[in-house]
């Protein structure tokens, strides 16, 4: 079952009302509309509760996705009565939460475009973020990256979407990023993430939620660089200043 995904073009709603459509075999909640991310791209759904009519309240442990990507499941947690089909709820994410990846989702996107290498990985978290990158060399430090980061941070450039065609991809294979990973296809149109005007800093194809301007990031730093493997090189994104040692 379709929902409508709010949080793609509206990544601040907090709350939405909305009508249970469906609930699949393990418990699964499905609405017709939703504030509510689902796990994907490195990052992790949203958390919250559904707020039922008369004022109690089912909590949502995390939000998964079904066949496609607008197949959006939230997952009651343990012990959480159900609502009835065709019941109103108002669907309620954990906002403080959702916004600390918004603001490290952004991060990441700035950190591949300073180093322009094929990502081989990603998860995004709240505190403790990484990317992966086919890098060879080990000439990049952590200090040269975070330097060049709040640069681009504090130059508090516009983030904002907008579609292209498939067909339009095809034309602009260096648009993505990902080594191993390719935006489903089928739908017609693709969802690319753009910082800078003009799209100068970056663009590309993401589903995430994002901030609307890199200044709202605020202070983040490279923790640590790792080898994994021979040409692999992991960067560890946080929050914070860099520390002095």
């Amino acid at each position: 079952m379709r929902s409508e995904a709010l949080f793609r073009d509206q990544p601040y709603l907090k709350s939405t009302e909305a009508v249970v459509t469906g609930i699949n075999e393990r418990g699964g909640i499905i609405l017709d509309r939703t504030v509510f991310y689902a796990t994907s791209g490195g990052q992790p759904g949203d958390t919250g509760h559904l707020l039922r009519a008369d004022g109690s309240r089912i909590r949502v442990a995390t939000t998964v996705t079904g066949l496609t990507k607008d197949d959006i499941i939230h997952v009651p947690a343990e012990g959480e009565a159900l609502p009835e089909l065709g019941e109103t709820v108002t669907a309620e994410i954990d906002w403080d939460r959702r916004y600390r990846l918004m603001r490290m989702h952004t991060a990441c996107h700035l950190i591949s475009a300073i180093c322009p290498f094929p990502v081989t990985g990603a998860a995004v978290d709240e505190t403790d973020s990484r990317l992966d990158f086919d890098l060879p060399e080990a000439g990049w430090t952590k200090e040269a990256v975070t330097e060049r980061l709040m640069e681009l941070v504090e130059a508090d450039h516009p983030v904002y979407t907008r579609w292209i065609t498939e067909e339009e991809l095809e034309a602009n294979p260096s648009l993505v990023k990902s080594k191993n990973v390719r935006p489903p296809a089928g739908s017609g149109r693709i969802r690319l993430v753009c910082i800078g005007e003009d799209a100068l800093v970056d663009s590309q194809p993401c589903g995430g939620t994002h901030v609307a301007r890199t200044g709202e990031v605020g202070e983040v730093h490279i923790g640590k660089i790792e080898k994994k493997g021979r040409e692999n090189r992991r960067f560890r994104i946080r929050f914070g200043p860099l520390p002095a040692y």
